[in-house]
């Protein structure tokens, strides 16, 4: 009786051992398994990013995953549409809500630097060494946007001048026309898009000209350049600075403009009009000139085939105006990241960050953002890469948004260069080349002015609202020379004193 209760202790107790190792195993598999997934993730540093989006998709998660695999990270990327950018940002910063990596446009960042003094953003400056890439760095393009002597930004670098005329080669055709070479033969080309039925619809419903509310990246800047106005500031005859709303060139853009808008050659809404909307009147066929960017020229003329096979678009950048080809430039930087001090709080944090960025720029993860899967949207040939026309659509939709997370890619070696290019993107590299021999430079870069950083966008808003009521037809010259001496009454000439003073030291 006790061997047999005792034999049916034993096989419980065995059940139970069993059940136990069987337990242990489970437990050990998942721990195991647990243990990859914390390699893969939990394990790999977080980093987020907030960055703009200049295309119709955020990246494919394909190739987000690839680079996360290759930089072994985790990323938490914000793409916010380009239009409303600026806004976004700066309520992120006011709300300190920021990503750990934030991208601060150029024309942003010059009114940032309260916030950069007052401690929101690392000094980057010291740690850069560290770093087989970041090392390597332009010193002068990070002097261009250095804030006292301090680095706190990577820099995405651009040709000096992209701005020139996007304008359909095909309207051109059907008017017979040749591209315009200067002001008076651009305006006679609108005048003809307008009323010449350049799509030979048999109908008046188009216009010359597309344009928005941004007199920087709009028409109107680029237009300035070849009325000859200086670049946001030019020196007088006696050596000192002046604001480029104060010079005769100026004016005479503005009038320029006031034609294009009296005549019906422009879209009457410009002033109030989104950069979205703009490139949908060049895409739909309403409007055929376009003036900006002429990198912007292979996805406009995309989505123009899209809506109608026969559209050609083609590119003009030499434009003479009274005293020859000039155009605007920005420092070789578009654009920087900054790294804000509530998102990072450490040392260790802010390491991976900049170790991700340093990472981005070898070989395997650059080519990877700038030209995505190779198979699926180029080919390879030796250390060449090929872009098929057949692959334009696919990479503008899957791959090309992630170039804005790319910093110090035209000098970086590591980038494989382009053998057999789409026509439109060669084309504009090459305009954007031939800018250079005549850009036109600011000459306040690099300098400090106090009431500028304090109250730069303020007193922008004046000259800019005056200039657009001008252009409408809502001030004459006089009632804008009044918003001119109220803009030095608020601030203005105490800004032309500091950038005196600054220029005269610099010699």
């Amino acid at each position: 009786m006790r061997t047999n209760l005792y034999g049916k202790g034993f096989k419980v107790f065995g059940l139970l051992l069993i059940g136990l190792l069987m337990v242990t195993l489970i437990s050990a598999c998942q721990k195991s398994s647990s243990q990859k997934t914390d390699d893969v993730n939990g394990n790999r540093p977080v980093i987020s990013i907030m960055a703009p989006l200049h295309f119709p998709h955020p990246p494919i998660p394909e190739l987000v995953q690839e680079i996360e695999n290759r930089t072994q990270t985790k990323l938490d990327l914000n793409w916010v549409p380009d239009g409303i950018y600026t806004d976004k940002m700066n309520t992120a910063l006011t709300t300190n809500s920021l990503k750990k990596a934030t991208y601060v446009k150029y024309t942003d960042y010059m009114l940032m630097k309260n916030s950069i003094r007052s401690g929101a953003f690392w000094d980057i400056g010291p740690y850069l060494e560290a770093y087989p890439n970041l090392k390597q760095l332009n010193k002068e393009i990070l002097g261009q946007a250095a804030v006292d002597g301090k680095i706190y930004g990577l820099y995405t670098e651009r040709p000096s001048s992209r701005q020139g005329i996007i304008i359909r080669e095909d309207w051109l055709n059907n008017l017979k026309l040749a591209k315009p070479t200067n002001l008076d033969e651009l305006y006679q080309v609108l005048k003809a898009f307008t009323f010449g039925d350049p799509d030979l619809n048999g109908k008046v419903d188009t216009i010359g000209l597309t344009d928005r509310n941004d007199l920087v990246f709009g028409a109107f800047k680029t237009i300035s350049s070849y009325f000859g106005t200086p670049n946001n500031w030019g020196a007088d005859g006696a050596g000192k600075l002046v604001p480029e709303f104060e010079t005769q060139a100026y004016v005479d853009t503005m009038n320029y403009m006031k034609k294009l808008y009296d005549e019906k050659l422009i879209n009457a809404d410009f002033a109030v009009t989104s950069k979205e909307v703009q490139r949908d009147k060049l895409i739909r066929g309403i409007a055929g000139v376009y003036i900006g960017s002429m990198q912007d020229v292979q996805r406009l003329s995309d989505e123009a085939q899209l809506m109608n096979p026969k559209a050609k678009l083609t590119l003009v950048n030499h434009i003479e105006g009274p005293m020859g080809f000039k155009i605007w430039s920005i420092p070789n930087y578009s654009a920087l990241y900054l790294f804000s001090k509530k998102a990072i709080r450490t040392e260790a944090e802010l390491k991976q960050v900049l170790q991700f960025f340093d990472r981005s720029m070898d070989k395997d993860v650059a080519n990877l953002m700038k030209y995505g899967l190779e198979g699926r949207h180029y080919t390879a040939k030796g250390d060449q890469v090929q872009l098929t026309e057949e692959t334009s659509k696919l990479r503008v939709n899957e791959v090309n948004a992630l170039y804005a997370l790319m910093i110090a890619d035209l000098n970086n070696p590591k980038v494989m260069r382009v053998s057999e290019s789409e026509s439109l993107s060669q084309l504009a590299d090459r305009l954007s080349l031939d800018n250079e021999k005549n850009v036109v430079k600011d000459p306040t870069v690099g300098l400090e002015s106090k009431t500028y950083d304090e109250r730069g966008v303020e007193l922008y808003k004046i000259v800019s609202d005056a200039t657009y009521n001008y252009i409408l037809g809502k001030l004459d010259k006089a009632a804008f020379q009044q918003e001119i001496e109220r803009w030095k009454r608020n601030g203005g000439s105490q800004m032309i004193r500091e950038y005196n003073e600054a220029y005269s030291k610099r010699g």
